[in-house]
C-alpha cells in the first residue's frame, strides 16, 4: 500500500460525500412532492404520464397495494424484455444481424435486468442487438433502479408518518425517481463519459488493421449512455463482455474514478434523504456511518491483500513489488482497483474493473462477504436503504433485550410482527445461496461448468449464487454460467432475492406506518449515537458470519491458508 493510493481512495470518497449531501436534500424534496429547480420543466411531463396511465397522483396505497403494484410492474417488465430478447432478429437496429436469444438465457437475462441484478451469462457485443441493448436492457436499468428507489421511499414514509394506513403511491414514486433523479444524472454522466473517450454511436462495428496486417472487427454502439445508468442505477451490466475493464467502457483513470463516484453517489445520498424525511437528520448520518465503516474496512482488506502479492507467483519468479497484478488493469492501479472491487459489491452494482477470480483468496473473500452481508454497504439504489433499516430494526430489538428497554426505532415500537417479518426477510439470502450452492456442488451438470476444482471451485459456485440472490450481478470468472442449469437456478435466485425480500419489508413498513409515533422519553434507546452505530455494525457482521462462515471456511479461507503455505489444491 502507498500514501498516494490512500489519497486517491480518500479523495474519491470525499467527493462522493460532498455530492451526496445536496443530492440527499434534493431527493427528499422530490419524493415529498416539494418544489425543486427542475420541477417547472418536468412537472407537465410528469402529469402527462399520469393522465396517459390513468394514475391519480393524489391517491395513496396501503402496503399490500404498493407491493402488488411492484410485482405487477416487474412481471410486465419481465414479459416485455423476454419478448424483445427472443425476437431481436426481427426488430430494428440490429446491424450485427444477431439471432434471437435462447429461451433459458432470455429467461435469465430478463429476470436479471428486471430485478436490478444485471447478471450477464453472455457477451454483450456478440449476443445483443442495439435495439435489445437500448429498448430492453437500458430501459430496465432505469426502471429497476427507480423501483428500488420507490420502495425505499415507502419504507421511509412508514417512519415519517404516525397512524397512517398508506405508504405513498408506487406509480408516482416510480415516475419521480426516473424523471427527477436518474434521467438528469444519467445525461450529465453520459456526457462526461463521452468527453473522456467512451463511444456513443449507432454503428455496429469498426474495421481495423492490426500490426500484423490482419483485419479486426471492433464492436461499437451507444456505450456511454448505457454506462451512465449502469453505474448510477447500481445495475452493473456492461455493454461489452469485459465490462469496465474494457477501454471503451472505462478508458482511463478519470473514467474509472467517475465510475466509482457514479456507483456510490445515489445510494450514499439516500440515508441523508431518509434523515430529512423522518425529521431526524442525525439518524440518517448514523445509518451512513455504519455503511461507511464496513465499506472502508473492505477496501482496506482488499488493498492490503492485493499489494501483499501472491507467494505462489513470487516463487515462479514474478516480481512481487507491484503486488498481485493478475487480472488487473495497469491504468487503474492497485488502490483504485481495490476501491472499485469493494464498492461494486458493497453496492448491488456488479460492474467490474478487474477479474475477481484473479484476486488473492483473502481479496476475493471480501467482495463475496460484502454481498452476503445483505448488500447494504451502502447497497443498491433504494434496496441498500431499506435493507439497512431492516438491520436497524433487528439491532434495536437486540438492544432492548440486553438493557431491558422497549425496542423502538424513531418512536415506533418494534413488536413481534415486525420481528417475524424482519427475520423472514433476512433468511431469504442464506436459504437461496446455500440451498442452490449445495445442490450445484453435488450435481455433475453444474460441476462441469467450473474451471477450477477444490476450494476455488466452491468459491465460484458460492459467488455465483451470492451475486444472483444479492442482486449484485458481478461474476467470479471461471464459471461457465450459460447452461440450462445455471440460467434457470440463477434466474430463480435473482427473483427470490428481490421479491421474497421486499414483500415482507413492505409489510413491515405497513405495520410501522399504522403505529402512533411515541415521543422521546428517558427510556428511549438513542439510535443516532456511536454506540448504536457499533451495535448495528455488530448485528450485520454476526448475522453474516453465523450464516455463511462455515461455507466460506471451505472456500476462500482454506484457499488462503494453502496459498500462504505455498500450496495449491
Amino acid at each position: 500500500m502507498s500514501l498516494i493510493g490512500w489519497v486517491q481512495i480518500c479523495l474519491t470518497l470525499a467527493l462522493v460525500l460532498a455530492a451526496a449531501m445536496p443530492l440527499g436534500a434534493y431527493m427528499a424534496k422530490v419524493f415529498s412532492g416539494g418544489q425543486t429547480f427542475i420541477a417547472p420543466v418536468l412537472r407537465p411531463l410528469e402529469h402527462g404520464f399520469y393522465r396517459v396511465a390513468g394514475v391519480d397522483p393524489d391517491k395513496e396505497q396501503g402496503w399490500l397495494a404498493y407491493a402488488l403494484s411492484v410485482l405487477a410492474f416487474s412481471l410486465v417488465g419481465f414479459a416485455s424484455l423476454y419478448a424483445i430478447l427472443r425476437l431481436q432478429a426481427y426488430l430494428p437496429w440490429n446491424p450485427q444481424g444477431f439471432d434471437g436469444v435462447a429461451p433459458d438465457l432470455a429467461f435469465n437475462t430478463a429476470v436479471s435486468f428486471v430485478t436490478n441484478t444485471n447478471w450477464q451469462a453472455y457477451g454483450g457485443e456478440t449476443t445483443m442487438s442495439h435495439f435489445s441493448q437500448m429498448a430492453g436492457l437500458a430501459v430496465h436499468n432505469f426502471l429497476s433502479a427507480a423501483a428500488g428507489l420507490a420502495m425505499a421511499m415507502a419504507v421511509t414514509r412508514a417512519f415519517a408518518r404516525s397512524g397512517s394506513a398508506t405508504l405513498g403511491n408506487f406509480w408516482v414514486d416510480l415516475t419521480r425517481a426516473t424523471l427527477y433523479v436518474l434521467l438528469p444524472l444519467s445525461i450529465l454522466v453520459a456526457l462526461a463519459f463521452v468527453a473522456l473517450g467512451v463511444p456513443q454511436t449507432l454503428d455496429g462495428s469498426a474495421d481495423a488493421t492490426t500490426l500484423e496486417g490482419a483485419r479486426q472487427v471492433i464492436a461499437l454502439g451507444p456505450i456511454a449512455s448505457q454506462e451512465a445508468i449502469k453505474q448510477l442505477g447500481t445495475n452493473g451490466g456492461g455493454f461489452l463482455n469485459a465490462n469496465s475493464t474494457h477501454p471503451f467502457e472505462n478508458p482511463n483513470a478519470l473514467s474509472n474514478a467517475l465510475s466509482i463516484f457514479s456507483m456510490l453517489v445515489v445510494s450514499t445520498a439516500l440515508p441523508i434523504t431518509f434523515g430529512r424525511m423522518v425529521g431526524a437528520r442525525r439518524q440518517g448520518f448514523a445509518l451512513l456511518a455504519a455503511m461507511a465503516l464496513l465499506l472502508v474496512a473492505g477496501v482496506a482488506i482488499v488493498y492490503a491483500a492485493e499489494t501483499s502479492g501472491n507467494p505462489l507467483l513470487s516463487a515462479l519468479g514474478v516480481d512481487p513489488s507491484m503486488g498481485n497484478m493478475e487480472g488487473k488493469e495497469v491504468r487503474f492501479g492497485q488502490a483504485m482497483t481495490a476501491l472499485f472491487v469493494a464498492v461494486t459489491t458493497g453496492l448491488s452494482c456488479g460492474a467490474v474493473n478487474a477479474m475477481h477470480a484473479s484476486l488473492t483468496p483473502l481479496g476475493g473473500l471480501v467482495p463475496l462477504m460484502l454481498i452476503q452481508l445483505g448488500e447494504v454497504l451502502p447497497g443498491g439504489v433504494g434496496s441498500g436503504l431499506y435493507g439497512m433499516i431492516v438491520f436497524a430494526v433487528l439491532a434495536v430489538f437486540v438492544a432492548g433485550l440486553m438493557v431491558g428497554r422497549t425496542p423502538e426505532f424513531l418512536g415506533k415500537k418494534i413488536e413481534a410482527r415486525e420481528m417475524k417479518l424482519a427475520m423472514l426477510a433476512v433468511l431469504i439470502l442464506p436459504l437461496v445461496i446455500l440451498g442452490f450452492s449445495s445442490v450445484a456442488a453435488m450435481l455433475p451438470a453444474a460441476l462441469a461448468s467450473l474451471a477450477n476444482a477444490g476450494p476455488h471451485g466452491l468459491t465460484e459456485i458460492l459467488y455465483a449464487y451470492s451475486s444472483a440472490a444479492g442482486n449484485n450481478g458481478s461474476a467470479f470468472a471461471g464459471l461457465s454460467a450459460n447452461t440450462p442449469w445455471f440460467n434457470t437456478t440463477l434466474g430463480l435466485s435473482m427473483a427470490l432475492g428481490r421479491f421474497a425480500y421486499v414483500v415482507p419489508v413492505l409489510a413491515i413498513a405497513g405495520s410501522i406506518a399504522a403505529k402512533t409515533r411515541a415521543p422521546v422519553s428517558a427510556g428511549t434507546f438513542p439510535t443516532d449515537t456511536p454506540l448504536f452505530v457499533g451495535l448495528l455494525v455488530g448485528i450485520i457482521l454476526i448475522l453474516g458470519g453465523l450464516q455463511f462462515f462455515p461455507a466460506l471456511a471451505l472456500g476462500p479461507i482454506v484457499e488462503h491458508v494453502l496459498m500462504l503455505a505455498g500450496q495449491t489444491f
